[in-house]
Parts: structure tokens; sequence; C-alpha cells
């Protein structure tokens, strides 16, 4: 999938850091599905002070910071050291809730879904082409606004100053129900941009297939579409599912963009399954399933490679 950034991105080596979120010790697990936890206890606060080396100084003259307040300081600290060379971000990745294409896959089952069902566009009751939130997945969304109001306002958690959307319709409606008012009551601009790159993984399920630019737009009106966005999906096919490692490689592509161009340091990508697959891939992280309308951190060092 090509880059929708007309800059030549540098090549960058991406981690992620392990021992700051207390979700760091979840399974690798199928039968496990990683959901949200509060945020008071989202972060390893041992962790915050010894294990990565901070300023304890600056931070012990002010005991009334919360840990989360703390960790942003820390990676202040980080950014300003060599920033030429290495760049710090967390990623606020939530998975879209649950999808109409969901609903199916449970009632017929994964093998049944696999082989008929999600090549198709729907049955006698539901459409799942580019599927929309079912009224479950609309109330994931409004519950993780919920959930974002009380981290700002109580564990002092920065609100994501960067907002990137799959261009897909669940995608669009969470991050739609999730930001749209919380962030202007924050007297913060709401200004979300749709990536190509965020996308599921492409072709055969008929669920990844994207809407129009033009219904998008009209559907959509806030969310930055950005230039080269066809009218129609040039990307998916009927007859060939994109692979794991094509995937892990384009979101490689994604993030080098974001640590190259963005100054953001809490960047909100609202995505799906797949793409956390393929963002802990490419970041070295574990291959944890994340249950649907999950909002999963990820703290993620980018060093400029000389390869």
């Amino acid at each position: 999938m090509p880059s929708q950034s007309a800059e030549k991105t540098e090549n960058w080596k991406l981690r992620a850091l392990l021992g700051f979120f207390s979700h760091d010790s979840d399974p690798a697990d199928w039968s496990f599905r990683a959901v949200r936890n509060p945020p008071a206890r989202s972060l390893c606060t041992d962790s915050i002070g010894r294990r990565h080396s901070l300023d304890l100084a600056s931070l012990i003259s002010d005991q009334e910071k919360t840990p989360w307040q703390r960790f942003e300081h820390h990676i202040r600290q980080l950014n300003a050291e060599d920033p030429a060379q290495k760049r710090y971000k967390v990623f606020f990745v939530m998975r879209h809730g649950e999808g109409l294409h969901n609903v199916k896959e449970a009632e017929v089952g994964r093998e049944a879904w696999e082989r008929t069902w999600a090549r198709k566009s729907g049955d006698d009751h539901s459409i799942w082409e580019d599927a929309e939130l079912t009224l479950k997945g609309e109330q994931q969304a409004k519950d993780a606004a919920s959930f974002w109001e009380d981290a700002i306002r109580t564990a002092k958690v920065p609100l994501p100053e960067l907002f990137i959307s799959s261009p897909l319709r669940r995608c669009l409606r969470t991050l739609e129900l999730t930001f749209s008012s919380l962030v202007p009551s924050l007297g913060k601009p709401f200004k979300p941009r749709i990536d190509e790159q965020l996308r599921e993984r492409c072709g055969v399920h008929t669920c990844d297939k994207r809407s129009t630019r033009s219904w998008i737009a009209s559907a959509y009106p806030t969310f930055t579409i950005p230039d080269g966005f066809a009218e129609d999906d040039q990307l998916w096919t009927a007859s060939k599912r994109e692979q794991l490692e094509e995937h892990v490689t384009r979101t490689e592509e994604l993030l080098g963009e974001i640590f190259q161009n963005e100054d953001a340091m809490f960047v909100s990508l609202t995505a799906h399954s797949g793409v956390l697959m393929a963002l802990f891939k490419a970041t070295g992280y574990k291959m944890i399933p994340v249950a649907a309308g999950t909002i999963y951190p990820l703290f993620v060092k980018a060093e400029k490679s000389s390869i």
C-alpha cells in the first residue's frame, strides 16, 4: 500500500518500551482478550521511578503529581535529549467498537466466516460491507468517551494531540463518538484525519472494503481526507488477502511518517484488531488479542537507522 506522505520518510527502528504499563504483563494467548484498565491503574508506578532512569529529584519535589503527569514529564525529557536521532511517543490505540461483521462471525464461527460469509456483502438481516457499528459497538465508543473524561480529570492522562483513523466506517464512527464532544469541551480543536495505512488487512473480506471518498466526506465532514485519496477503493480486491508481513510493512511506514513529521507526543489511533497485531509486530511487542472498543496504550521509541 503506497504511503500518503509526499516527503521521503527516513528509516526508523521502532521498539515498544516495556514495564511502564500494567497491561505489559498481558498474555500472548488467543483465548485472552485485553480490555481497558482504569486510568489510575494503567501505569506501573514503581517502574516510572526506578527502572527507567527518571530525573527523580525533579519528581520528588512535587509529590502532588499523578503517575501520568510524571510519565509525561519523563517523555518530554527523553525527547529533549537527542531529537534528531531518538524520539518517543505514546500511541493510544483503540480497536473500533463491535461491528455488524463481528456479530456475523460470532454467529457462524470463524471457519465458516473465513470460508464463505466474509466474502459476501451481507445476509437477509444486515449488510457488513464496510461494516457499521452495532448498537453495542456505539455504546462501547460512548463508554470510551466517559473513560477518557474520567482519565483526564482524575489521573491527568494527557489528551491526545493528534487523532488518526482508518477510513472504514466502524473506525470513523468510533472515533467520532469517543472524542467529538469531549475534545471541544476541553477547549481543544478536534481535527481528526484519515489514513489508508490504518486500514484492516485488505482484500477478500467485504467488511474491509471502504466506502467512497464522497460518502466519507459527507458523513464525516470534520475529518481531514488526505490528497490522493481516491473516490473508489483502489486497494481492496476480491481475490487476494493482504498478508501479515505486508500489513506490518505499511504499519512501519505509517509510524515512521508520524515520528518524522509530527511533534505530537500522545497520538490516538482508531483502527482494527489486525492493525493492532501489525503494530505489535512492528514494534517488537507481544501479539496480544484486544477486545472490541478497547484502548491500548503503547510507548514506542523510534531511533534513526543508517540502513
